[in-house]
């Protein structure tokens, strides 16, 4: 996704990952960049980590019904913040499958592994 990004850094106990959300093209992405700092109880949906944050917004021009590996969405149904390291439980073959549609904010930064 084209235009400014801002580096980030997202930690569950003792593993962090760099990653980038897309403020300049994402509407999203920038309410959660202004949110920041924010924790939650992370849920395991296959291969998806998510959790509530406080923002709250619809779905906008970068929604997708599936998403690629290391893809950052923002979950409006759930107002859930969404990290995909692959297949969800909806998935067909490799292809990742949220829930419902997200709007991609960003991307892990090297292996999302």
């Amino acid at each position: 996704m084209p235009g400014k990004s801002a580096r980030i850094t997202i930690s569950a106990g003792p593993v962090f990952a760099e990653a980038e959300l897309f403020v300049e093209s994402s509407e999203s992405a920038r309410m959660i960049y202004d949110a920041l700092p924010v924790t939650g109880h992370a849920n395991l949906w296959g291969d998806e980590i998510y959790f509530a944050i406080p923002v709250s917004c619809g779905l906008g021009p970068e929604a997708q019904e599936t998403v690629e590996l290391g893809d950052l969405g923002y979950w409006p149904t759930g107002k859930a913040f969404c990290i995909f390291f692959g297949p969800t439980p909806i998935s067909s073959g490799s292809e990742i499958v949220p829930a419902s549609a997200v709007n991609v904010v960003g991307r892990v930064a090297g292996d999302p592994k």
